[in-house]
């Protein structure tokens, strides 16, 4: 019975979000299948999978996936280096780049850190077996921030599948259509759909219809409350 009732509100939900579609004049736009760009370093040390296709967490800054994918432009490729967190989907940090290298996946890192500042020990940073994510760089630097390195198997995309669901997005909502005459056309793009409209309005069933700014926010107005609650006084014992 739960089952159905749960199938039921989210067909409602999804009833709901199709007509507040039409009325803004918007449509749906069905994905591509993507393209892998894995390129590994048979000599390089792999982390194991801590993750195992299980891309939840309770609260913010306990999983990070991250992925590179490529925009393709006039003036030659574009890299798009992200990292999502499965709590609440939000693309903490991303940076691009004219080169795939290990610069761009480290620096992407540091903005993450830099802006999210996870305590050390509770964070698992899940990648593929892609060369940039097994360089010494960035391995070293994850060690020194004592975040929990994580890597799925060779060439399954459904053990990074998170990431992989952002490029669809990306790739779907934001690229497909367009052509891009320069590398700081595509950024330009990047940052006005990934800051101005997938992180804080694009809503997901999966976070209750809310964008995953709004998301976290909820969580965080929550945490407040509780932690309010937990430090009122006790009342003092009556005694007669």
């Amino acid at each position: 019975m739960h089952a159905v009732l749960q199938r039921e509100g989210t067909r409602v939900g999804r009833k709901r979000v199709e007509r507040l579609m039409r009325q803004a004049g918007l449509a749906g736009i069905s994905p591509r299948k993507a393209k892998g760009f894995t390129r590994r370093d048979p000599d390089a040390g792999l982390a194991p999978d801590l993750v195992e296709r299980d891309f939840t967490a309770p609260v913010p800054n306990r999983l990070w996936v991250t992925d590179l994918t490529m925009i393709a432009t006039l003036e030659g490729p574009l890299w798009l280096s992200a990292i999502r967190d499965a709590f609440s989907r939000r693309v903490v940090a991303w940076e691009t780049s004219a080169r795939a290298d290990a610069d761009l996946v480290l620096t992407t890192l540091e903005y993450a850190l830099a802006s999210r500042e996870p305590i050390a020990g509770e964070l698992i940073h899940h990648a593929d077996h892609g060369c940039q994510y097994t360089s010494v760089k960035l391995t070293t630097r994850l060690v020194r921030a004592g975040i929990q390195a994580s890597m799925g198997s060779v060439g399954d995309s459904y053990d990074n599948a998170l990431a992989e669901n952002l490029w669809m997005l990306i790739k779907t909502e934001c690229v497909r259509g367009r052509v891009f005459a320069t590398r700081a056309e595509a950024n330009l793009a990047l940052f006005n759909y990934i800051d101005g409209f997938y992180n804080p309005r694009r809503i997901q069933e999966r976070l209750g219809y809310l964008s995953p700014i709004e998301f976290e926010e909820k969580h965080y107005a929550n945490q407040a409350a509780t932690e309010q609650v937990n430090l009122k006084p006790r009342q003092p014992a009556l005694t007669s």
